[in-house]
């Protein structure tokens, strides 16, 4: 799935190094997109193959590698990042970054990065204690990097004391917080919707469309990420599920009309991207239908429209967003189904994206103009459109407050 934020994971030689695998396939699993950035003594401890396979991105190890001459390893990478993680970071390493020693990729990189960066030092507990890191770690603070302490415990060297790697858990959390600094939806219950549904012709054959969920999942992510309580409901999809307060998984319009009629009385905004089938076989053979010489009639008729009946049941209490996929005249159909489904807003976007990663798409709200975003991908997208969503949020209470 290609969610989430661009994180660069520097790893350096500490014994350490080994647990940055585990954190490298949990940020995965949350959706983030990782690359590894290893130092000549981290490589001696584990293998870049390990955090190519895991990430899916070939781990970063040269200043100048000879397979990329036209391009500045350090700024490209530095510029790609919504974050710098350095996990773990060794005493040297902590030194040459306070004092501004620039002679290895990872240190370059931490250099030219402007985006938020992470430290989780790991090394023996009298180096931990010595005066010159503890220096180190007062510049790097004034620096604005944020250090994430070790715990104390059995060291791999036999001692006892400060200087183990922080816990995972701890470290995911500091990421989070660095990444999601407002949280604007803290404790909000928002229900998504995500994946496209099936229609069975035949025990074999359904109707249905290209959706990857990808736009659905993408938000889940997000929003879990900002403090919101997600409870998505997804048809089939062609990813991993999203780690998020409730899943429901459904397959046909039905299922999901009545799993949207159960849970958005309990949430305050419903975000409907799923990829709904608009018709179904007016009655599925129970058995497999025998390729014939003639052809075959199938008689379809519409499924129920889940979006406009919710609106009209929970508009009172819960925003509404929706999707519209089009092939022709664009803004002029968004803005009918903004209308006739009574929307707080709706996102249009050409048919062309349906399966794709990235989507170029235009906002519309019942009143002002429409909102036409560049070309970018769906996790960029639903960043921009959780915006919206605080926005809506506040003005709704706004309004309440005003009457």
């Amino acid at each position: 799935m290609s969610s989430g934020k661009k994180i660069l994971l520097g790893v350096t030689g500490s014994i350490a190094a080994y647990k940055a695998l585990d954190l490298a396939s949990r940020l995965c699993k949350k959706g983030h997109r990782v690359t590894a950035v290893m130092t000549r003594s981290a490589c001696q401890l584990v293998g870049p193959a390990s955090f190519e396979s895991l990430t899916g991105n070939p781990a970063a190890l040269e200043l100048f590698p000879r397979q990329k001459p036209q391009q500045i390893e350090h700024i490209s990478l530095a510029q790609w990042a919504d974050l710098v993680l350095v996990a773990p970071a060794t005493a040297n390493f902590l030194g040459k970054a306070a004092n501004g020693i620039a002679d290895d990729l990872l240190t370059t990189v931490a250099m030219a990065a402007t985006a938020p960066i992470l430290i989780a030092p790991a090394m023996n507990v009298n180096m931990w204690q010595a005066q010159a890191v503890q220096e180190n770690l007062k510049k790097l603070k004034a620096f604005g990097w944020k250090i994430i302490e070790p715990e104390s415990g059995r060291l791999a060297c036999g001692d006892t004391g400060k200087g183990r790697l922080a816990p995972l858990e701890a470290i995911e959390k500091a990421i989070e917080e660095a990444l999601y600094p407002n949280q604007q939806l803290v404790g909000i219950p928002v229900l998504i919707t995500a994946g496209r549904t099936e229609e069975d012709i035949d025990p074999v054959r359904t109707i249905t469309n290209r959706s990857s969920g990808r736009m659905g999942y993408a938000l889940a992510v997000e929003a879990a990420a900002r403090g919101a309580r997600v409870t998505l409901i997804t048809g089939p999809a062609d990813l991993t599920l999203p780690d998020v307060e409730k899943v429901v998984k459904v397959r046909t319009a039905e299922q999901m009309s009545q799993a949207v009629k159960k849970h958005l009385p309990l949430n305050k905004a419903l975000i409907m991207t799923a990829a709904v089938a608009d018709f179904r076989p007016s009655k599925a053979s129970a058995q497999k239908i025998k390729r014939g010489s003639g052809s075959l009639d199938l008689k379809l008729e519409p499924v129920a429209d889940i979006l406009a009946q919710a609106s009209r049941n929970n508009k009172k209490h819960a925003l509404m967003v929706g999707f519209a996929l089009e092939s022709k005249d664009l803004l002029a159909n968004a803005r009918k189904k903004l209308i006739a489904k009574n929307l707080d807003l709706i996102v249009a976007n050409d048919s062309q994206t349906i399966a794709s990663g990235n989507i170029r798409a235009t906002l519309l709200e019942p009143k002002g103009r429409a909102v036409k975003l560049p070309l970018m991908g769906k996790p960029e997208l639903a960043g921009v459109l959780l915006d919206k969503l605080d926005e809506l949020f506040k003005k709704r209470k706004a309004n309440q407050n005003a009457r």
